[in-house]
């Protein structure tokens, strides 16, 4: 019977053994995150520059220590994972905007690498140097690891916050920055000029500097001269310039935007082009005339001086002006031209003009075409848009009715001669 029971039990045991093999499982005992940045690619900027910059995160976190044990759970993370990484890019004391948001770049394991990109703005007048941006990192790991029985395993985690200083180089650099800028005899549809004063802001001393002046987009402000050779552009020191440029027909008065930058050659002997500086530039409005005067009246067969007066209805003085009509059917004219002068805005002046008109006009209201020819400040001729001059036909009253109409000339002239023929015959019969 003992037998019998050994045997028995050794049955059991092997049953058990094929009905629940033992596990083992894999435990790492030791090892934290350990993480690490850099920027990816060069680090050095230039003053007014926007960039994506592209932030390198490494994980150099290893276990030191593991150990495989019958029964034992695998463990779902490791405790050199860094889970749930954020990464926060700051300015610090740099001179920089960061336009970014943080990043979430999900779990990092150990030799493992992750990015994060940041779109960086370097302030125009950033001096030259390097600066450290803090870049704040926010992540949890697996602190420890309890298994309770052969399928419970509970997990604690730590939350670990470090921050981490990435340098930055400002590079030197010449920074456009206009004071001032004057316009003179600037107005629609003109030449003109701009005079400006322009200091450079950086820390970069400019050699054979160059300060050009560009159109901004489809502002109607054109460069005619467009650069000005200054040579040595020292830090902190300013120039004037002044260019020639040219006004669009169809701009408004209003202010429009230029550009200006500067080429130079720097410490390094490359010729750089700086960044540009926008400035606004107020332009007058177009030059304008209008007529003034009533409608001059005319009857037919007349030929009568009529006067007109024109206006500068514009926002700038013209010089040595001549204003002209455009006769045509049925008027005629052997004097079309009349000579204004000067006008400033605001101004008006009466001149006169010899016209006829035939007799067989038609009775009505009729329009001539009129011009001013001009001189601006600077000496350009132009010749404004055309201006209606009215003139009213009208049915002649009076005596110049009677005058001028044929049917009563016919009758006055039967009559005259009824009078002659009957004054003869009384003669004759005395």
């Amino acid at each position: 019977m003992a037998g019998t029971g050994k045997v028995m039990c050794m049955v059991l045991v092997l049953c058990g053994l094929l009905i629940a093999p033992a596990l083992a499982g894999t435990q790492y005992v030791t090892g934290t995150p350990d993480l690490s940045a850099n920027i990816s690619g060069t680090n050095e900027f230039s003053p007014g520059n926007e960039s994506q910059v592209s932030v390198v995160i490494t994980n150099r976190g290893i276990s030191d220590f593991k150990y495989v044990q019958t029964n034992t759970i695998d463990r779902d993370d490791l405790p050199t994972t860094a889970k749930f990484l954020t990464a926060s890019l700051l300015a610090g004391d740099a001179p920089v905007i960061i336009r970014s948001d943080p990043q979430m770049l999900g779990d990092l394991k150990g030799a493992g690498t992750a990015s994060a990109v940041f779109t960086v703005k370097v302030k125009s007048d950033a001096p030259a140097g390097t600066y450290y941006l803090p870049l704040i990192l926010n992540y949890s790991y697996l602190y420890t690891a309890d298994q309770y029985a052969i399928d419970t395993m509970e997990y604690r985690y730590n939350t670990e916050n470090i921050t981490i200083a990435i340098p930055l180089n400002i590079k030197s650099d010449v920074s456009v920055d206009v004071i001032s800028a004057t316009p003179e005899y600037l107005n629609a549809g003109t030449d003109g000029y701009i005079a400006m004063k322009i200091k450079n802001t950086g820390s970069e001393d400019g050699a054979k500097s160059i300060v050009i002046l560009k159109r901004n987009g489809n502002s109607p402000i054109v460069p005619v001269d467009n650069s000005v050779y200054i040579g040595n552009f020292p830090a902190n020191s300013t120039v004037d310039c002044r260019y020639k440029v040219s006004v669009s027909d169809g701009a408004e008065k209003q202010t429009y935007p230029v550009d200006v930058v500067v080429v130079y050659e720097n410490h390094d002997g490359d010729l750089v082009t700086s960044q540009s500086d926008t400035v606004g530039i107020p332009v007058g409005g177009k030059p304008d005339f209008a007529i003034i005067s009533l409608p001059a009246e005319m009857n037919p067969g007349n030929k009568k001086v009529i006067s007109v007066e024109y206006k500068n209805t514009g926002d700038t003085t013209v010089y040595s002006a001549q204003a002209r009509i455009s006769a045509i059917d049925p008027f005629t004219s052997n004097e079309d031209i009349a000579y204004i002068g000067n006008l400033m805005p605001g101004d008006s002046k009466v001149v006169t003009y010899t016209v006829s008109v035939d007799r067989s006009a038609t009775i009505k209201q009729y329009g001539l075409d009129s011009e001013i020819r001009y001189r601006d400040s600077l000496d350009n001729t132009y010749i404004s848009d055309p201006m209606t001059l009215k003139v009213n036909v009208t049915t002649p009253s009076g005596i110049n009715g009677i005058v001028s109409n044929p049917i009563y000339l016919s009758i006055i002239l039967a009559i005259v001669i009824g009078i002659v023929y009957l004054a003869y015959h009384y003669r004759k019969k005395k």
